[in-house]
């Protein structure tokens, strides 16, 4: 906890102490009958206290909703004019508004959709064309077999409760969340402990199990939220949509909840593709669907959206990269594993030093953290409220190497908006068992090597025998061990006879007898390795990304007779929905036809823009494209020569009509900045029409 929050909340404890104690003084005084000057100044002590008490607490408030105490909008506030900006500006908006609209369903309007797209772009320019990746484009629509093979129909679920009297669901872990989030923000007399213990369940929330979740509901006495009913226990909701393929109904199906699996299905053509040469990487773009248990946030929790996921496949022996010392030198907010369990803050490392302390697994892995970072910070979000946390034991898949989320703080607080995951061998394996088809890759060796080979050949009859139903269960578990387990096992079965061994399927031990499996070693001549590579997946939710964005870019601003405050979204050029705009000062023929000459350069430069020759003052069209996030406006108040004016600083330099477009083109490309374009041009004071 933030040691200021954490003294506020002692002071205030002291304080209301204090408050009571006067407070029972004052009675006392009162029944003893002593003189009025005593009482009044006893009375004039309690309310002394009591706004002591008061300026405590609204200090507190202002620590707890991130305000400043002195009028900043709290969170609550900034984020509702955010939004109601946001849809009245049709970036986004519910869909099938006319009928109501439908819980985790939004529609991107025309400043949205260009925004989406100018994410995307530059996404496929920073990873896709930088690093050759090998872009594919597969069906939202997968078979069941497929998504058998990954785990998802098995166990791609969310904990939910149900309330026991009408039966509406809730996700267990949200619940949870804003109960411990409410009770920090509007509980101001909780204890410093207390809310300690707050932040700790906050801080491991993903890493509860169904009957913890299901123990701290009952400790806390959440209820549901609509009717104050009791909750049932946490149980599994699988988050697939289910279709089935063709008019039989006899080939089930389910829309796809990530873009991964396609590319996983596709390794060895892709593969063959490349050359037969690893390491190599793999992007798609595409629609996914999640049947969310209790959508909201806006686009933060949704039911369909666009993710951008990367399988950068590589050879499990050697993950190292030959780029990764362009990112090594970084340094940024990092929130490894210890620290969230000890009650730390995420601080700033280098991700050279977290590679080589071990804290990042390994090269590839940090050299993508880094890209990712890189993407992040060049779209515009804030360096310092972009932080990277690595998954808690309990969040990460048994055969996950490591896994770190880019996580941002916008007005909900943290938001997971990147994964970037080492997933190992798991996914090419599962599909190459399913599938009976070898996804593997091969090294060949210049002269045949002379290697060891560990042989585990389990006895699947006397395995059989012994574990029946549970036979294929316990060959596969172990045909999976390491050199290491599997020579341990050996030992123990030469000295006892018997071993007990533990199958993750299962979830139990299980006895293993020494006629049940042969472990050898044995001598080969070998021109290749054969084996399956590792993936190193990032993936991106494009919708949460844009989300903090929106809200990182927007900020309000006195308008200039200071009678009201304006809207704006401070995108850079990169991002923004429509880079320029231009306007004719006046009404006026010859002004008009200027317009239109930049409007033309501007469009052969492939520079987005809108043009208004509408009679509205040019203020109130200034005000108009700033509440759009667009960065420069060229004003025309003449024949030979225009206007720039920059959103933000709202200074302007004069430019001739020629040049006009060039000018705003090289700086939304990122050739030069304003600062260049504020010192190499003359300088337009504006006028009271101006602004």
């Amino acid at each position: 906890m933030a040691a200021s929050e954490e003294s506020l909340r002692k002071a205030l404890a002291e304080k209301l102490s204090a408050v009571e104690a006067q407070g029972n003084a004052v009675r006392a005084l009162k029944a003893a009958k002593v003189s009025k000057p005593e009482i009044d100044a006893a009375i004039e002590a309690l309310n002394n206290l009591k706004l002591e008490k008061s300026s405590i607490e609204k200090q507190l408030q202002a620590a707890v909703s991130g305000g400043d105490g002195d009028g900043a909008l709290s969170r609550e506030a900034f984020r509702q004019a955010a939004v109601n900006t946001l849809e009245r500006r049709l970036f986004y908006i519910p869909s099938f508004k006319i009928y109501r609209g439908v819980a985790g369903l939004y529609d991107y309007g025309p400043p949205g959709c260009a925004v989406k797209s100018n994410v995307l772009a530059f996404w496929r320019q920073h990873f896709v064309l930088e690093e050759n990746m090998l872009e594919v484009d597969c069906p939202c629509v997968t078979p069941e077999v497929v998504l058998k093979a990954s785990g998802h129909v098995d166990k791609f679920t969310d904990l939910m409760v149900k309330d026991e009297k009408t039966g509406t669901c809730y996700r267990a872990d949200h619940l949870l969340k804003d109960f411990c989030n409410e009770k920090l923000q509007k509980d101001l007399t909780i204890s410093a402990e207390k809310a300690a213990e707050l932040k700790h369940v906050l801080a491991t929330l993903d890493d509860l199990s169904a009957e913890d979740l299901g123990a701290k509901i009952k400790e806390y006495g959440i209820t549901a939220p609509d009717t104050k009913n009791p909750l049932s226990d946490p149980y599994p909701f699988n988050l697939m949509f289910q279709t089935s393929i063709g008019p039989s109904g006899l080939s089930p199906g389910y829309m796809r909840p990530e873009t991964a699996q396609g590319i996983f299905v596709n390794f060895k053509d892709l593969y063959y593709y490349n050359g037969n040469k690893l390491p190599f990487a793999a992007a798609q773009i595409g629609q996914a669907f999640r049947n969310e248990i209790s959508p909201r946030q806006g686009l933060l929790r949704v039911r369909e959206f666009t993710l951008a996921e990367i399988e950068h496949f590589v050879d499990p022996e050697d993950k190292s990269h030959p780029k990764y010392s362009e990112v090594a030198d970084l340094e940024f907010l990092m929130f490894p594993r210890e620290e969230q369990m000890s009650g730390q803050s995420a601080k700033k490392i280098r991700l050279g030093d977290a590679v080589s302390k071990g804290i990042v697994n390994n090269e590839t892995l940090g050299y993508f953290i880094g890209r990712v970072y890189l993407f992040l910070a060049r779209l515009g979000i804030d360096k310092d409220r972009l932080r990277f946390r690595q998954h808690l034991a309990n969040e990460m898949a048994h055969y996950a190497a490591d896994c770190w989320d880019a996580e941002i703080e916008c007005s909900y607080g943290w938001i997971e908006c990147v994964g970037i995951a080492d997933r190992s061998a798991y996914d090419l394996r599962a599909h190459s068992e399913k599938s009976g088809v070898p996804l593997v890759a091969a090294e060949k060796f210049s002269e045949p090597r002379e290697v060891e080979k560990l042989v585990i050949a389990p006895v699947k009859k006397e395995l059989g025998l012994a574990f029946k139903g549970n036979q294929k269960n316990v060959v596969e578990a172990l045909e999976a061990m390491n050199e290491k387990e599997a020579l341990e096992m050996k030992a123990a079965l030469e000295s006892k006879g018997e071993v007990e061994f533990y199958v993750c399927t299962l979830g139990k031990n299980v006895p293993i007898k020494k006629n049940m499996v042969s472990i050898s070693k044995e001598k080969k001549k070998e021109h290749q390795r054969v084996f399956t590579p590792s993936v190193i997946e990032p993936s991106f939710g494009i919708g949460r990304i844009i989300y903090c964005l929106f809200e990182h870019s927007f900020y309000t601003r006195p308008s200039k007779a200071g009678d009201e405050q304006l809207n704006v979204f401070r995108f850079p050029p990169l991002v923004a929905p429509i880079k320029c705009t231009v306007f004719p000062l006046v009404q006026n023929q010859q002004y008009e036809d200027v317009a239109k000459v930049i409007s033309k350069s501007l469009t052969a430069a492939g520079i987005s823009h809108k043009i208004d020759i509408t009679g509205t003052s040019i203020g109130k069209r200034y005000a108009r494209t700033d509440e759009l996030g667009v960065p420069f406006a060229i004003t025309v108040d003449s024949t030979t020569d225009v206007t720039i004016r920059e959103r933000d600083c709202k200074l302007q330099v004069r430019v001739g009509v020629e040049e006009a477009a060039s000018v705003v083109k090289s700086v939304t490309d990122g050739h030069r900045t304003w600062e260049d374009v504020w010192e190499k041009f003359p300088h337009h004071t504006s006028g009271p029409a101006d602004d």
